[in-house]
C-alpha cells in the first residue's frame, strides 16, 4: 500500500488528538507545534499572500464570499475551512474546488512523517490532529500555485495553528460566548483571543460593534498594532441586517480593503469588490441555511449553536415561519454551548423538539437537552442516531403538513446530510 493511499493516510491522521472531537477545557493551546512543523516541511506558507478570518459565527460563509471575489478578479485562490461537515476534503479548496483525494493524501502523508520525525527529535512538541491539517492545507495550496489564501480559524485565533500566516486583511466577523473553557468566559476575553491574528500594519473588518465589550478589546488591539478598523455599512447604520447580508457586506469590505492597500487583479486589473449574485450562490456552504426537499417535507440544515446564531437564523426565517407555521425541530448540541439559552430563543417558533446526539463526549445526550427543555415547558421527544430523530421528526411534520428544522451543531449536520441528499436529483 502506498504511503500517500488515502485510506492509510486517514488511518495514521485519526491516530493523532483530534480536538474538535474532544472535551477541550485540557486543550493544549500554542502555535509552536504547528510553526515548528512548517519549518520542517520548508515553510510553506512563505510567499502565500493571506486573508485570515475569525469569528463565532459566519467565518466560513465570510471565507468563501471572499475566496469568491477574488477569483472574480481572475486570481488563483486558495480557501482553509473549518470544521467539515462530511469529508476532509471539504477544509482544502482551490479555485472554488474541493481538493481532490490525491493531492490531499500526499500532502497529509508529507506532514505525518514530517510530525513523526519532529516528534523523535523532540517529543514534547506533539503536533495535534489540527496543526498536521493546517500544515498539509498549506503544502497542497503551495504545490497548487495559489496567489492567495484565505485562512478561517479554526478555533479562537490568537493560539489556533492558522495563526503561522500574516493577513494582509483580517475579518473578525463577531463575538459571542462560545469555547468559553478555552477562550474565556466573558465576551472581553473570547474578543482578546479572536484580536490574535491581527499582525501590525494589516487592516480589519469587523462586524463587532465598536460601542460593546467585545469591541472596545478589538479597537484597542487594533489601536496597538497600527491597524485600521472597518465596518459595514449595515453596522454603522444601526439597522439589522439578514445572516447572508451580514457575510457578504463583510466579504465585500475586505475585497475593498484589499484594492485601497493596492492589491490587482489579473493582468494588473483593478480588483473587483463587489460579488456578483451568481457567485454569491455558488459560494453557499453545506449546513448553513440549506435547503431540502424530503420525504414529503421541507427540511432547514443549519450549524447554529449559540444564542445568537440561533436568534439570526430565526430572523431569516420569518417568512417560511409565517407560510408553514411552526417546524418540528431536531436539537444536538455540544456541552459547551449555552443550550437554555438556545431553547430559549427557539421554543417560540417551534411545534415540538426533537433532541438528539451524534455521541461523542463533547455533545450533550438527548436525555440532557429533553430534560432542559421540558423545565421550560417546551415539548420534547428523544431519540438516537440522530437518523432516527429526523425521521420522528418528518413523521410529526407530514401528520401536522408543517416542515423540519436541524440544528445547534454542524456535526448533526455532517451526521444527516448525506441522508438528506438521497433525494437530490
Amino acid at each position: 500500500m502506498s504511503q500517500s493511499d488515502p485510506s492509510e493516510v486517514g488511518a495514521r491522521l485519526e491516530r493523532l488528538v483530534d480536538w474538535e472531537r474532544r472535551k477541550r477545557a485540557a486543550m493544549r493551546v500554542s502555535t509552536e507545534p504547528a510553526r515548528r512543523l512548517l519549518e520542517r516541511l520548508g515553510r510553506p506558507e512563505v510567499g502565500l499572500r493571506v486573508v485570515h478570518v475569525t469569528g463565532s459565527k459566519g467565518k466560513g460563509s465570510t471565507s468563501a464570499l471572499i475566496a469568491a471575489g477574488l477569483r472574480h478578479s481572475g486570481l488563483r485562490v486558495g480557501r482553509y475551512a473549518s470544521p467539515h461537515v462530511e469529508r476532509l476534503n471539504e477544509r482544502v479548496e482551490l479555485d472554488g474546488r474541493e481538493i481532490e483525494d490525491g493531492p490531499l493524501a500526499r500532502a497529509l502523508a508529507r506532514a505525518l512523517d514530517a510530525r513523526d520525525e519532529l516528534v523523535r527529535e523532540a517529543p514534547l512538541v506533539d503536533p495535534t490532529w489540527f496543526d498536521v491539517v493546517t500544515a498539509a492545507a498549506l503544502v497542497a495550496l503551495r504545490e497548487a500555485g495559489v496567489e492567495w489564501v484565505v485562512a478561517e480559524v479554526g478555533l479562537g485565533g490568537r493560539l489556533d495553528s492558522t495563526n503561522v500566516l500574516d493577513g494582509e486583511v483580517c475579518a473578525i466577523t463577531n463575538v459571542e460566548l462560545e469555547h468559553t473553557a478555552v477562550l474565556g468566559s466573558t465576551l472581553a476575553a473570547i474578543a482578546f483571543e479572536k484580536a490574535g491574528i491581527l499582525k501590525r500594519g494589516c487592516t480589519l473588518v469587523t462586524g463587532v460593534p465598536l460601542l460593546s465589550e467585545a469591541g472596545a478589546v478589538i479597537d484597542g488591539r487594533a489601536r496597538e498594532l497600527g491597524v485600521e478598523v472597518l465596518r459595514p455599512a449595515w453596522l454603522l447604520e444601526g439597522r439589522r441586517a439578514r445572516i447572508g447580508e451580514r457575510n457578504l457586506a463583510l466579504a465585500e469590505l475586505a475585497l475593498a480593503a484589499l484594492a485601497h492597500r493596492g492589491v490587482r487583479g489579473a493582468a494588473g486589473r483593478p480588483l473587483e469588490t463587489a460579488v456578483p449574485a451568481e457567485l454569491v450562490r455558488a459560494a453557499a456552504l453545506p449546513g448553513r441555511v440549506e435547503r431540502f426537499q424530503f420525504a414529503g417535507c421541507e427540511v432547514v440544515l443549519d450549524g447554529a449553536h449559540t444564542p445568537q446564531s440561533a436568534a439570526a437564523l430565526v430572523g431569516d426565517l420569518a417568512d417560511d415561519l409565517r407560510s408553514r407555521g411552526a417546524p418540528a425541530v431536531v436539537l444536538g448540541l455540544a456541552r459547551d454551548k449555552d443550550l437554555v439559552g438556545i431553547l430559549k430563543v427557539l421554543a417560540p417558533v417551534a411545534e415540538i423538539f426533537f433532541s438528539t446526539s451524534v455521541g461523542t463526549e463533547l455533545h450533550r445526550t438527548p436525555g440532557e437537552i429533553a430534560d432542559a427543555a421540558r423545565e421550560l415547558g417546551v415539548m420534547v421527544e428523544s431519540a438516537t442516531p440522530p437518523r432516527q430523530a429526523l425521521e420522528l421528526a418528518l413523521a410529526h411534520a407530514r401528520a401536522r403538513g408543517t416542515w423540519v428544522l436541524i440544528v445547534g451543531s454542524l456535526y448533526l449536520a455532517g451526521a444527516l446530510r448525506p441522508h438528506l441528499r438521497q433525494a437530490e436529483p
